[in-house]
């Protein structure tokens, strides 16, 4: 997230199979709802609403951004504020970077699913999340408690469309040493919202704009069993600057590169600023030259934060729509999501994980940490109450893992009654207690999204 790479901090945030079949179901029940927007699911590389392949088509959404991090969705006054120009601009996503799990959320969601619009979910906060500089301090009880509690919070929209593990852990080729415990947390997740007898919520992750290393994490995050790899992969992607091509971008090769991807693929931020925007990446995001392989996009960002993305600029209950915004609106408009499946692959193997070099530098072989020990109650019990924003944070608290974890922990395993949810629970497995330790110290230089990253 740009407006928190201005921001000074030291520490840093974190992030296969969806299993259940497409429902139409209501956004949690309140006196203010009355929308219904059917759950999306997984099928091969692409998401879909039903039978109806998914495109994503949204906006990037942190009002205040890095420095007054508070929660959207809980502020139903600036909903009803945004929600109107989101329904002006014609999206159908929104990604949010923080949110605070002890708040209601049923009358913002509420909101949203009767204009049409999904959330895209971080679930870490500045306080809670994976420190890049000491992963295996920051991996603790303590943190898995908070995002499992933020997970029981969004669970039950069926307008929740994902979930993100992490923005931007990794932000060069020094800091690839911390995947294992990006990918951990992500199947950490899974297996949770599994036992918990969710529906399956995708969760993934989504990368920096790091050409060194943005395909090894693509590749990492879908390697191994089916209980290890992501439900989808995202990347921030800033490369096509007005006046450009799809080629001249280099969209085209990234679309080669990635065309055997057996997992979605989307855009988890896009819109250079470094000219003027036009816009136009929105024509062959959303054509046949990309959509066997991405399922769109978000653009970077919604409102005005001091670096030049904003579309629009908010003070109070005022809104006035920046140049950015008309011209988004006007090409979204022009750009239809397309009709038919789009050419998306339908049956596609894992990855092969890559292995170390230079730019990859993750000596663990195949293999994550364990959850740690006192997280594993979570799984069973649920997380309870979490922290909220004004929690005392967890980067230096709790236990951490002690171990690797076999390569079928979080496998789907029966039939969970924990929960109205419709989806499959997952056995908690047992763990080796070999000790791996990241021993990676490395400064974290950025809050990127509504994670520390």
């Amino acid at each position: 997230m740009k407006t928190f790479a201005a921001s000074l901090a030291l520490v840093a945030a974190l992030s296969s199979s969806v299993l259940a079949s497409p429902a139409n179901l209501e956004a949690r029940a309140t006196a203010a709802s009355t929308g219904k927007l059917p759950a999306v699911t997984v099928k091969g590389n692409a998401f879909f609403a039903g039978d109806d392949r998914f495109y994503i088509r949204g906006v990037d959404y942190q009002p205040g951004g890095a420095s007054d991090a508070k929660d959207p969705i809980a502020d139903v006054a600036g909903c009803k504020r945004d929600v109107a120009y989101f329904k002006k601009l014609g999206i159908n996503t929104v990604r949010v970077y923080t949110v605070d799990n002890t708040a209601d959320h049923d009358e913002c969601m509420s909101m949203l699913a009767d204009a049409g619009i999904y959330l895209a979910l971080d679930v870490n906060t500045p306080k809670y999340s994976i420190n890049r500089a000491e992963p295996e301090v920051s991996y603790n009880d303590v943190y898995l408690q908070s995002i499992f509690a933020t997970i029981d919070a969004f669970a039950s929209y069926s307008n929740t469309l994902l979930f993100f593990s992490g923005n931007e852990v990794i932000n060069d080729d020094s800091t690839t040493a911390c995947a294992p415990y990006v990918k951990a947390v992500t199947r950490d997740m899974r297996q949770y919202i599994g036992t918990r007898g969710y529906r399956s919520i995708p969760v993934g992750y989504s990368a920096a704009d790091v050409d060194s290393n943005r395909l090894e994490m693509a590749q990492y995050m879908n390697c191994g069993t089916d209980a290890e790899r992501s439900d989808f992969f995202a990347f921030n992607d800033y490369s096509w600057c007005d006046p450009s091509s799809f080629t001249k971008s280099g969209w085209d090769q990234k679309v080669q590169t990635y065309k055997n991807y057996s997992i979605p693929l989307f855009l988890s931020e896009f819109g250079c600023n470094t000219n003027t925007r036009e816009f136009n990446e929105i024509a062959s995001l959303y054509s046949d030259d990309m959509t066997a392989v991405y399922s769109g996009g978000l653009v970077y960002e919604y409102s005005e934060e001091g670096s030049k993305y904003g579309l629009v600029k908010i003070s109070g209950n005022s809104v006035t729509p920046l140049d950015d915004f008309n011209t988004l609106k006007t090409k979204l408009a022009a750009t239809k999501a397309p009709t038919g499946d789009g050419g998306y692959l339908k049956d596609g193997a894992a990855t092969k994980c890559p292995a170390q070099s230079s730019t990859w530098n993750v000596t663990w072989g195949n293999d994550l940490p364990s959850i740690p020990v006192p997280a594993k109650k979570y799984l069973t019990s649920g997380a309870g109450k979490g922290p909220g924003l004004k929690g005392a944070g967890s980067q230096n608290s709790g236990t951490q893992s002690t171990g690797t974890a076999p390569a079928n922990a979080g496998q789907v395993s029966s039939t969970s009654t924990a929960s109205t949810g419709a989806a499959a629970s997952l056995r908690v497995p047992e763990f080796s207690a070999a000790p791996y330790l990241c021993g990676l110290v490395v400064l974290a230089s950025t809050l990127l999204g509504a994670t520390l990253l």
